[in-house]
């Protein structure tokens, strides 16, 4: 394959005139493309770097990756990532991570470990869920969902850094810096017990391609193993239905048994693995 079958641009708006009926055609498995591209047609960001893979007039995968950022890819098959990963070499990138399908991230990781030297190690394996037939908990726990508002903004980001600690993910959230983070554009719901008080709650971004994703969903550590976090994810899956989502998706990490079962139950059905690989 020829590594300049692969267009790149930094206009998000000429990217998606290019490649957004790609994206929309299977929104659950782009879900991430799909929302970081509306976000950033509202919120520019200079220097990100979008890519579409095209031939004989049809694009067959898509890439975005942000200024001193890692690379996220849509499906390819082993000679489509060893082609971009020439491209991107040649023009001078240097990636710190790869993330993608499984399948993909391991073709892609295999071709940059192959080109450049670098040695690839698995970071984390996200699932990706789709949502089929919402089933809540039966009994669902004592209490009710209400949508955070504005008086909740300072719990919302103490809630946001204890997730993004236990998932080992890699940002600064408080009052200067939220407005930058992925936390900032969801809607965000809160399972508070009888007399008012938050339990556990759940994030959705905003609809994008027909679909929505739920993310994130937090409950205190002291505080699992009571059906929150259960609850509160089927209220924003129903939220989501109810607003015409067409699909409703979430990602788990695929080695935590404990909220794939739990989200089954609820419906989600598995659709495919992510890998994220660091280079070292």
């Amino acid at each position: 394959m020829r590594t300049d079958d692969w267009h790149l641009t930094e206009d998000v708006d000429e990217f998606l005139a290019r490649a957004g009926g790609f994206l929309r055609s299977r929104p659950a498995l782009h879900t991430t493309p799909l929302s970081v591209t509306e976000k950033l047609r509202t919120q520019p960001t200079e220097g990100v770097v979008f890519g579409a893979l095209e031939r004989a007039g049809e694009v067959e995968a898509t890439f975005y990756r942000f200024p001193a950022r890692g690379l996220s890819v849509t499906s390819l098959t082993p000679g489509q990532a060893d082609a971009l990963a020439a491209r991107l070499i040649a023009l001078g990138h240097s990636l710190p991570w790869v993330t993608a399908d499984d399948g993909t991230a391991t073709a892609f990781a295999e071709a940059w470990r192959r080109r450049t030297g670098a040695t690839p190690t698995v970071r984390v394996r996200l699932r990706l869920h789709r949502l089929g037939t919402l089933t809540p908990p039966e009994p669902m726990p004592a209490g009710r969902a209400r949508l955070a508002g504005e008086r909740d903004h300072e719990h919302l980001m103490r809630w946001c850094r204890e997730f993004a600690a236990d998932v080992a993910e890699d940002v600064t959230i408080d009052a200067g810096t939220w407005a930058g983070t992925r936390f900032a554009e969801k809607h965000y719901t809160f399972w508070e017990t009888p007399d008012g008080t938050p339990v556990s709650m759940a994030g959705a971004n905003p609809m994008a391609g027909g679909q929505v994703r739920v993310d994130p969903v937090h409950t205190p550590a002291h505080l699992h193993g009571r059906g929150y976090a259960g609850a509160v994810t089927a209220e924003v899956s129903r939220a989501a239905l109810a607003a015409g989502a067409e699909e409703v998706v979430l990602y788990t990490n695929a080695a935590n048994p404990t909220s794939n079962a739990l989200y089954r139950r609820l419906g989600y059905v598995p659709l495919t693995d992510f890998t994220v690989y660091d280079f070292s």
